[in-house]
């Protein structure tokens, strides 16, 4: 059995449980936080529905305080209240479909998908005497990987975040999903293959090359061929295959001619005025850019074989999460 919890905060929770006091229940639970908001937005692939589920998951274990078996340690419970507070959003949004287009048996979009700071990432790593806390890697917080999993159904999905991505065995999967294990067995089965079948391979960079010190050269081209219109520069660092995507809205653009087309049209090198300001979302390299100081988008830059292969745009509204200001002064 994997220790999701110490005797210790079980013992703490009955105590807390028993005497009612909401401020020292709400502290005890503020220490898994941002580990749950990762779950949750690992689950839904969207910061502010990651964030409602993590609230609606608070007010759960509120509420179910005095029920809660005492065997049971802290952790575990938490991340199946959090859980089904992900199932229960998912059931009730409109916007998100169950799997794949069933016409064509194409991925369906994510048009819900939002960025999550590399700075609030830190946050989960281990700390001194917290030894379950979490290590995100970037195979899985990436927003490939992050796209991809919405493909799977919603149980499939949350057995595999409980199994391959936090290393839980398929009984503790079961018990937190309320279903058999053979279910789990299954739906991991499922799981493993739609991965295999969407998500990119990712080609190492070439031989000899410092990786981090090629990654920030290559990131900074792309802001100077922002900042300077240079479609010259912007051929030598894009792929020629690349994608470009937008979120919320829907469709992408396929080819690097096409996006920098598309780009054109919409104002790039003659009203637009941009900085770049390079940042790191989802454990990959990000640039926010101001147009004549405002706050205009946030890339996200997927690289494979030290060329950029795929740049998806946010609207500055996920600016805020960041740090990152609405002006430049």
């Amino acid at each position: 059995m994997t220790d999701h919890g110490t005797v210790a905060e079980t013992s703490e929770i009955s105590r807390m449980s028993r005497s009612q006091e909401e401020t020292a229940f709400a502290a005890l639970l503020e220490r898994h936080r941002r580990e749950l908001h990762i779950h949750c937005y690992r689950m839904l692939a969207s910061f502010d529905d990651a964030e409602d589920a993590v609230q609606d998951a608070f007010l759960r274990a509120w509420r179910y305080r005095d029920s809660r078996d005492e065997a049971v340690p802290v952790r575990p419970w938490l991340y199946r209240i959090a859980t089904n507070a992900c199932l229960d959003l998912i059931a009730r949004d409109r916007k998100r479909p169950a799997t794949s287009d069933d016409a064509t048996g194409e991925p369906a979009e994510v048009t819900w998908l939002q960025p999550y700071p590399d700075a609030l990432l830190e946050l989960a790593a281990p700390r001194e005497g917290e030894p379950d806390a979490i290590v995100v890697t970037k195979e899985t917080i990436e927003l490939a990987f992050l796209t991809v999993i919405q493909l799977l159904t919603p149980p499939q999905r949350a057995a595999l975040i409980l199994c391959d991505v936090l290393g839980w065995s398929a009984a503790e999967a079961a018990a937190t999903l309320e279903t058999t294990v053979a279910s789990v067995n299954g739906a991991l089965q499922r799981a493993r293959a739609t991965l295999r079948k969407h998500l990119p391979r990712k080609p190492e960079w070439p031989t000899g090359l410092d990786a981090t010190e090629a990654e920030r050269e290559l990131v900074r081209k792309f802001v100077e061929a922002s900042e300077k219109a240079d479609m010259r520069w912007f051929a030598s660092v894009i792929r020629e295959d690349a994608v470009f995507r937008m979120p919320p809205e829907p469709g992408e653009t396929v080819g690097r001619d096409a996006m920098m087309q598309l780009w054109v049209e919409g104002g790039f090198g003659t009203s637009m005025q941009l900085q770049g300001v390079p940042t790191r979302a989802n454990r990959q390299p990000a640039v926010a850019f101001y147009n004549h100081g405002e706050a205009m988008a946030l890339d996200v830059i997927r690289i494979e074989g030290g060329m950029i292969t795929e740049v998806i745009t946010f609207p500055p509204t996920v600016f805020e999460e960041f740090g990152l200001p609405d002006k430049l002064r």
